[in-house]
């Protein structure tokens, strides 16, 4: 039997790990052990996902909540490491870009344990992002790594990976795959169910088209106030000057920010704005049903860009970069940051001029059955 340790901690990673372990039970000799950090702490930003997406419960579930970057990493790679030495697993999987998938890639490749990263090759190119850093070196860390766009696999060849799979697969000599994006698998995968199971629309009587998603919650944009109120000014101002409703679930960062000295008055006009509905953070059954919904999408988040790609929704990004620069070339999505003129532009120019070109950059669905066939292939 062989044996998979998953790592997750935040809520995409749970999303994803959804995908990847529903292909993981078509290879019945192998066994995945999924290991939580307990980055995402709320039980609606974690608990909740393994329960709705049907997910294993974790083998292992720390609560490493908070702190600072360098402290909130450094345990997680003790934990994880503990985990690595009890369990002698054959391969580790982890996601993305945050501390979580940083700590795991760091304790599995200084114990010679190959890595698997998914979500390879990602850029915006600010190192000043904390995500940045952690993708960079978890690339470098890993031994198969899969990437979900082409721009991904440019990226990754930039850096001296090369995609040509010649000679002993290692850590030195790693595998590069295109292999579309495991997002989308659930977002088609959970979009029927979402919309036979989701009550979001009817408990907040929303109308398909009619309304604006948008999503806060990196720490660069939440920690600011002068940026955090940029972007709340913004809302405001699609809500009040052009009439919009606004649907806008509220991140424990967000809410923390918004609930200190210099940002009540703000959080106050958020709450006495009847356009603007505030909720607590969403399942993801309720949230792919919003975004197949909405009429845009403003957000601060990568995975939510996608999403907004995946249902044809047009998106204005809140950052001054995006990992997922298709987006912008193909102009269904614009880059704002923060800028309350920006953001009022882009809004007007989606709204008389929608885009209408939504190629299948991020492949077709099948990203977890391709990654799994991969992993299999590797330690056959």
């Amino acid at each position: 039997m062989r044996k998979i340790i998953t790592i997750v901690g935040a809520r995409p990673q749970i999303i994803k790990a959804a995908a990847l372990s529903r292909a993981f039970k078509m290879h019945p000799k192998f066994k995945e052990i999924i290991v939580h950090t307990g980055q995402h702490y709320d039980f609606n930003m974690s608990e909740v996902f393994f329960e709705e997406l049907n997910i294993p419960k974790p083998n292992y579930q720390f609560e490493i909540q908070g702190g600072e970057q360098g402290n909130q990493t450094a345990q997680m790679l003790v934990n994880i490491e503990k985990v690595l030495l009890d369990e002698k697993p054959d391969l580790v999987v982890v996601y993305g870009d945050t501390n979580s998938t940083l700590a795991g890639a760091l304790a599995a490749s200084k114990l010679q344990i190959p890595v698997v990263h998914i979500e390879a090759g990602m850029r915006s190119f600010n190192k000043a992002m904390p995500e940045e850093v952690n993708r960079i070196i978890t690339d470098h860390c890993s031994t198969l790594l899969f990437s979900p766009t082409k721009t991904g696999i440019k990226n990754l060849e930039k850096e001296g990976f090369s995609v040509k799979h010649i000679g002993h697969i290692s850590i030195d000599n790693p595998l590069v795959y295109h292999c579309g994006d495991i997002m989308l698998d659930n977002s088609l995968y959970f979009s029927t169910i979402a919309a036979q199971k989701s009550k979001i629309l009817t408990q907040h009587k929303l109308e398909k088209n009619r309304f604006i998603l948008s999503t806060v919650h990196r720490n660069t944009t939440t920690d600011d106030p002068i940026r955090l109120t940029s972007l709340i000014e913004s809302l405001l101002n699609l809500a009040t000057k052009h009439n919009e409703t606004i649907v806008f679930p509220l991140h424990p960062r967000t809410l923390k920010q918004l609930n200190l000295n210099q940002s009540k008055e703000l959080y106050q006009r958020l709450q006495a704005t009847k356009n603007i509905l505030l909720t607590e953070p969403l399942t993801y059954l309720d949230m792919i049903q919003l975004e197949q919904n909405a009429k845009l999408i403003l957000t601060d988040s990568g995975g939510v860009q996608k999403e907004a790609f995946y249902f044809q929704k047009p998106c204005i990004i809140a950052r001054p970069e995006t990992e997922w620069e298709e987006l912008v070339e193909l102009k269904t999505a614009i880059l704002c940051d923060v800028e309350k003129q920006k953001i009022e532009a882009a809004y007007l120019s989606f709204i008389s001029n929608p885009p209408q070109n939504y190629p299948p950059i991020f492949g077709h669905g099948k990203a977890a059955e391709f990654i799994a066939e991969e992993i299999v292939k590797f330690l056959s």
